[in-house]
């Protein structure tokens, strides 16, 4: 089955689990539609679509044709050289006007956007807002948390403690410590969280250069240009929430406090030193008490977890990079040089694209669309008769 298809069955599944509830009254309008990561008014779209075509309603015709509202390329330019040699400074309204004068059809806000993306005119700050606390979410699922707490956890030595819970529960479902926080400790705990509970909705994280690219420090997160693991999160349906202040991950910010202020002193007094023994006592005794003291039950008894479906997760959740073979059937990676093996499906494989996975031990995989070609060790090393189909 094919990604974009998986991705369609997981959202007609989280759909009739928004739709029941909210047809059964544990759920508003509103809960529904953030449930399914989209607004109250799409969600009566949506529902209007349902009750008349049912599930197949719901699939996104845009997958399948090009938008006839894309303005041309050549358009596009036309209108950024008209701003540059006739209104350079001018505000985008007071061009506006005179570009309808002269035969421009497009809308206020279509000129303001491209010029705007064209960097020719700045975007404006917006104004002060009302804030107030943001409640819980109403399901298990609808909203994970992710972060991490560098702190000296034992006597000398400073590890990073890096937590995965449940905004609607504060249930811990993932908490390990690590020397540094990375791309790799970030997909163990997504990892472990689906391994236990399931596909959720969405991951609320901080700025972390491994979860997002800003191009402007301070500012905005880029949801264009991923990262290794903003690719990974798309892959799998997961949508990523920035915040943008301690304050908006307070409930996982109170949550480490009481962490730092209890974990040192019981691991103090049972004379642990090393992480792996941390670890294991994080696994078997630390993380079911905290559970047990601080997790609350959701609002509602549903769950937006859904039962993972689709290829291996080791093949999402690692590092995914393309490359070209070349002439010799080899593929350069970093500094390894990487033999593809004689393929009985296939003569050769030059100037063909592969992508070539970095597992989190390490090892190496070479894929060319949903097929592994073969498997390496850490330095390049073939490794025995690795010609088995896989999926990414």
């Amino acid at each position: 089955m094919k990604q974009t298809e998986v991705l369609q069955e997981v959202r007609k599944m989280r759909f009739k689990e928004a739709y029941d509830g909210w047809q059964e009254r544990r759920l508003s309008q509103e809960e529904a539609a953030r449930l399914l990561g989209i607004c109250d008014r799409s969600f009566r779209r949506y529902r209007d679509r349902y009750e008349e075509q049912g599930l197949e309603g719901l699939l996104d015709k845009r997958l399948s044709q090009a938008s006839h509202r894309r303005a041309p390329v050549d358009e596009v330019m036309a209108l950024e050289e008209k701003y540059q040699k006739g209104y350079a400074g001018w505000n985008v309204r007071h061009f506006h006007i005179f570009y309808l004068r002269e035969g421009g059809k497009r809308s206020y806000a279509w000129v303001k956007n491209r010029l705007q993306d064209a960097q020719l005119v700045t975007r404006c700050k917006l104004k002060g807002i009302h804030r107030r606390r943001r409640e819980r979410a109403a399901m298990q699922g609808m909203m994970v948390h992710q972060d991490g707490s560098r702190h000296e956890w034992v006597e000398g030595q400073q590890w990073d403690l890096i937590v995965t819970m449940d905004d609607a529960t504060s249930e811990q479902y993932s908490m390990f410590f690590v020397e540094e926080e990375s791309t790799d400790s970030s997909f163990t705990g997504v990892e472990e969280t689906i391994a236990k509970k399931g596909l959720f909705c969405s991951l609320y994280t901080d700025r972390g250069s491994h979860y997002w690219h800003t191009p402007e420090a301070g500012g905005k997160v880029d949801k264009i240009n991923l990262t290794q693991f903003g690719r990974a999160m798309k892959q799998l349906g997961i949508t990523m929430i920035a915040a943008y202040s301690p304050e908006a991950r307070g409930r996982s910010e109170r949550m480490f406090k009481t962490h730092q202020g209890r974990l040192p002193k019981e691991l103090a007094r049972l004379g642990i030193k090393t992480m792996h023994a941390a670890n294991l006592y994080l696994k078997d005794s630390y993380t079911p008490d905290i559970n047990a003291e601080f997790a609350c039950a959701a609002r509602e008894t549903a769950t937006a977890f859904v039962p993972y479906i689709g290829i291996e997760l080791k093949n999402i959740l690692c590092e995914q990079y393309e490359r070209m073979v070349g002439n010799d059937n080899c593929v350069h990676f970093e500094k390894l040089i990487l033999q593809i093996p004689a393929d009985k499906n296939r003569f050769n494989y030059v100037k063909t694209k592969v992508r070539v996975l970095r597992y989190r031990d390490g090892m190496l995989g070479v894929f060319h669309g949903p097929r592994k070609l073969a498997d390496y060790d850490r330095q390049g090393n073939l490794i025995g008769d690795s010609k088995k189909k896989a999926t990414v």
